[in-house]
C-alpha cells in the first residue's frame, strides 16, 4: 500500500506537469499558426471538426477507462476490446468519408470534403492505441504516458508548422490532429511491446461494454452542449467568422 500511494501521487504529479506542459505547447502552436495562417484557414477546418468531431466521443467507447478500472483482465479479454475498437475506428473512418459531401453542401464549401477525408484517417490511429495505451495505464507508468503525449503532440506540431512555413494554408491544421495520434499509436505500440491476439466468443467483456457506453454517452452529451454554437456559428455566418471565433 505504500508502495502504491507513493506511485499515484507520483503519478499525479507527472499528470499535472504534463497538461501544464501540453497547454503551453498547443496556446504557442496556435499563436505560430494564427501568424502563419489566415481566419479562413482556421475556418475551414473548424467547421468539419464541429460535426464530425462527435465521433470522437465514440473513439474508444469508453473501453479504455472500462479496461483500466478493472481489478483483474485477461489476455483474451484485453484481445477483444483491442479488435472492438479497431472496428469502431474503421467504422468512423468510414463513416467520416460517407458524409463528407454532406458537409460540404451544409456549408456550401467544397473543400471540405478533402479536409473530412483526411481527418477521418485520425479516428483508426487513435483505435489502433486505445488498449496499447490502457496497458500501460495499468501498469501505473505515467510518466511513460506522459513523455509519449508530448512526443506525439510535438511531432504533430511540428510537421503542421512546417507545412505552413512552405504555404500549405488549411493543410498544416489538418495534419496536426492527424499526425498526432500516428505518433501516439506507434509509440505506444514500441513500449507495450503487446501483439492482440484472436478475438474469441465468451470472453466476459459485456459488463465493461456497459460500462464504456455509459461513459460515451456522458461524452456525447457534453459535446452536443460545447459545439452546437460553431456548427450554427459556420452555417449561418461563413468561414472567417468561424476562424476568428
Amino acid at each position: 500500500m505504500k508502495d502504491l500511494k507513493h506511485k499515484v501521487i507520483r503519478g499525479g504529479l507527472v499528470r499535472i506537469v504534463s497538461q501544464a506542459s501540453t497547454l503551453i505547447l498547443r496556446t504557442g502552436s496556435i499563436v505560430v499558426m494564427a501568424r502563419l495562417l489566415s481566419p479562413k484557414d482556421f475556418g475551414l477546418v473548424g467547421m468539419v471538426t464541429a460535426v464530425i468531431g462527435v465521433f470522437s466521443v465514440f473513439k474508444d467507447f469508453g473501453l479504455s477507462a472500462a479496461a483500466i478500472q478493472r481489478s483483474t483482465i485477461t489476455a483474451e479479454q484485453s484481445s477483444a476490446l483491442f479488435w472492438i475498437n479497431l472496428l469502431v475506428g474503421a467504422c468512423l473512418s468510414l463513416l467520416t468519408f460517407a458524409i463528407a459531401p454532406f458537409v460540404a453542401a451544409f456549408y456550401h464549401e467544397p473543400r471540405l470534403v478533402g479536409v473530412a477525408a483526411v481527418l477521418a484517417m485520425a479516428f483508426f490511429f487513435n483505435a489502433a492505441g486505445v488498449q496499447h495505451s490502457a496497458l500501460i495505464e495499468r501498469q501505473m507508468r505515467f510518466i511513460t504516458l506522459s513523455v509519449i503525449d508530448l512526443i506525439s503532440l510535438l511531432t504533430g506540431t511540428a510537421v503542421g508548422i512546417c507545412m505552413a512555413l512552405r504555404g500549405l494554408g488549411y493543410w498544416s491544421l489538418v495534419a496536426v490532429p492527424t499526425i498526432t495520434p500516428l505518433t501516439y499509436t506507434v509509440c505506444v505500440w514500441l513500449i507495450a511491446k503487446w501483439i492482440p491476439g484472436r478475438p474469441r466468443r465468451h470472453n466476459g467483456i459485456l459488463p465493461m461494454m456497459r460500462f464504456g457506453g455509459a461513459i460515451t454517452l456522458n461524452g456525447l452529451i457534453l459535446y452536443t452542449a460545447s459545439n452546437a454554437d460553431k456548427v450554427l456559428l459556420g452555417r449561418f455566418c461563413g468561414v472567417e467568422a468561424l476562424g476568428i471565433y
